[in-house]
């Protein structure tokens, strides 16, 4: 036990230390409650020394529970509580036992077969789209914060410096030129403007570095891997190994560009790019089927269904996929469907006003889905979203009961939509 650390924290046994990084040591902890083994990351003592600095080194500590507690994912670590005791702040994490990270795996003499590496960074590309579409960037992704379990599955973690992009403004998150320099992009460098492009930079140089064991921008200073980060391009792939893919190349490329405008625009573009030069078709529709169902089990529209009705909804709906700028309803039209956003927002729009802003868990569409009428209102999307769009004749091929517990619930979000709206005509 480290000096001075408690036996206990909360509800939570603490034992050995496994694990130290910048922001805090990581312990060995147990639940009682449940009956399971955590990881406990408890902050480091001299960040929290300082009247104001304090305050915020504690709010940036616990950012990590606030960006990564809202994500649900095979292939992101969990978070499941966090707190304050005596003056040490705690995250309890899911525990990954006899677990590595992906570091060993990018020296020459240590690499993995081609086929595991295109695998694991398939299912850290679907790990980030995920955390995207719920307004999450990470902004620190390296080898060090990729876990691989003993049966070589990955967990990305360590959010401690993501960006939360739909957080208010109370909120104190990271800013300015942070991240591992290694693994930075050429806008985090040069303090612009970090999108979800930024996540897929870091990912392309960390499958670089497991494809040859070498960074692609490599320099024995800092200063000038930077500079070769800003201006140069990366040493062809076939340099290295002549027992590639051809088209594994590409995607190195296209994951590598300078201008994020020319990178993969998306964790999932990425992933399918990759589902072609390896046989990841069983993984991907089990992942896919899976992510859906994790997003939207965590929506209250969804509460009140069982795990099998969801998956039967699930199977039964149309999952589509809105740039922002796309027009998802168009004032005018007829239009049968009824929507549930399962990830980013939109903006209501009437002729020229500007009606409200819809985000994820929100409906909208239900008089059209009951009438059959033309649309009274356009639906512009404002960033990136995933909509489960429901119309009738899907929901009859539903089970008697699963049909009878989505109408309970249609129902009565349609009658808190018009109490909100008559509430609103009042004032």
């Amino acid at each position: 036990m480290t000096q001075g650390m408690p036996s206990r924290l909360g509800k939570y046994q603490v034992f050995d230390e496994i694990a130290r990084g910048g922001m805090g040591i990581v312990f060995l902890g147990y639940d009682s409650f449940v009956d399971r083994e955590v990881a406990i990351k408890v902050q480091h003592n001299d960040s929290v020394v300082g009247g104001d600095n304090a305050a915020r080194n504690r709010k940036m500590f616990f950012n990590e529970a606030h960006t990564a507690g809202s994500l649900h994912h095979p292939n992101i670590l969990s978070i499941f509580d966090a707190g304050v005791e005596d003056d040490i702040c705690y995250i309890v994490m899911e525990l990954i036992q006899d677990g590595n990270t992906l570091k060993p795996f990018c020296t020459p003499e240590s690499l993995l077969p081609v086929d595991k590496v295109v695998e694991l960074i398939f299912k850290c590309a679907k790990a980030l789209d995920y955390a995207h579409r719920n307004g999450v960037i990470h902004r620190d992704i390296k080898p060090g914060n990729i876990l691989v379990t003993p049966d070589m599955d990955v967990k990305m973690g360590d959010f401690s410096i993501a960006l939360f992009t739909e957080s208010d403004l109370t909120v104190t998150q990271p800013m300015g030129v942070i991240g591992s320099p290694l693994y930075m992009s050429p806008e985090q460098i040069n303090d612009q403007e970090v999108t979800s492009r930024t996540d897929l930079f870091s990912l392309g140089v960390v499958m670089y570095e497991m494809l040859t064991g070498r960074h692609p921008f490599h320099s024995d200073k800092i200063s000038a891997l930077l500079n070769k980060v800003i201006n140069d391009q990366p040493t062809a792939l076939r340099f290295f190994r002549n027992d590639l893919p051809a088209n594994l190349e590409t995607v190195i490329e296209r994951a590598l560009a300078k201008d994020p405008e020319q990178r993969y625009q998306t964790g999932l573009e990425f992933a399918a790019d990759l589902s072609t030069i390896s046989d990841l078709g069983g993984a991907e529709d089990d992942l896919h089927s899976q992510e859906r169902y994790n997003a939207v089990r965590q929506h209250d529209f969804f509460q009140d269904f069982a795990d099998a009705d969801i998956w039967e909804i699930l199977r039964a709906t149309i999952w589509q996929d809105y740039q922002p700028g796309e027009e998802i309803i168009t004032e005018g039209e007829v239009d049968d469907a009824f929507y549930v956003i399962v990830t980013g927002s939109v903006l209501v729009r009437k002729g020229t006003k500007s009606i409200a802003i819809l985000r994820r868990g929100d409906c909208f569409g239900e008089m059209g889905y009951i009438t059959k009428t033309k649309r009274t209102a356009t639906i512009l999307v404002t960033s990136l979203v995933s909509i489960m769009k429901i119309n009738a004749t899907l929901i009859e091929q539903l089970s008697k009961d699963t049909q009878l517990r989505f109408h309970r619930v249609f129902l009565r979000t349609l009658v808190d939509r018009l109490s909100r709206a008559s509430d609103q005509l009042t004032q």
